[in-house]
């Protein structure tokens, strides 16, 4: 199977306008998130973007970028970003996340290979912590036995009334079948999704499967300027 990464990217963030041009210790943020994609040894690694300063930056770098005109959301700029391209399966990544480990992209991928049944793939971590688990901006997932998604919501779930079970917060990294992609975009925004503010939530009132892989990265995403400075103190520490 042919998989592909794409990265969108957009200019005007409301809380980091400029983001994804941001250094981080000499490094714009766009070209730290393409390289460890590069080490997930996809077939090809596209940033999807509305904004020129974006596109020449990315091309500076030697990097491959698209130019997709403006979107309602990340899942529409990469279904425009690859009408054309050859692939089987398309993973999203997260633009703003400079760390991310290329396992997990690759992780996210292998499960729509591995399991006929799936549409999408995404990716989940273990959530001990009582102040995220009841936090909202924080997506917890409950899935089967065979990794078969069951929910998605901001609040606690399951309930856990016994404390025997543990929680999983979601990544938002998403893998798709190419030709499930189009069907998806097209499909009009679902109740728990509106209810939730959750896009996953329509391919599981739509009927599609959705596999989630338990991985032991958590993510660190750079939201706000003051972002930039954290993860540069934990780059540093890794040298």
């Amino acid at each position: 199977m042919i998989t592909i990464g794409v990265i969108p990217a957009r200019y005007g963030s409301s809380r980091f306008p400029g983001k994804p041009l941001a250094p981080i210790d000499g490094v714009i943020l766009i070209e730290r998130v393409y390289r460890q994609a590069q080490r997930a040894n996809l077939a090809r690694v596209l940033v999807a973007t509305d904004d020129r300063r974006i596109f020449d930056a990315v091309t500076s770098f030697g990097g491959e970028a698209v130019m997709t005109g403006e979107h309602p959301s990340g899942t529409d700029r990469i279904a425009a970003a690859v009408r054309g391209i050859d692939a089987d399966i398309v993973v999203n990544i997260q633009g703003d996340e400079p760390l991310i480990d290329p396992r997990v992209i690759a992780t996210v991928a292998a499960a729509l290979e591995n399991n006929a049944w799936a549409d999408m793939s995404t990716a989940v971590t273990r959530l001990d912590a009582p102040e995220d688990i009841d936090n909202p901006n924080i997506v917890k997932c409950v899935f089967d036995q065979h990794g078969r998604a069951l929910y998605f919501s901001r609040s606690r779930v399951p309930y856990n009334r016994s404390a025997t079970d543990h929680y999983h917060k979601h990544l938002g990294i998403y893998g798709y079948r190419k030709e499930f992609l189009e069907r998806f975009i097209s499909l009009p925004q679902s109740r728990l999704e509106a209810a939730e503010s959750l896009e996953q939530l329509r391919a599981l009132e739509n009927g599609h499967g959705l596999h989630v892989s338990v991985v032991a990265y958590d993510s660190i995403g750079v939201d706000v300027p003051e972002d930039v400075e954290r993860v540069e103190r934990i780059l540093r520490a890794g040298r």
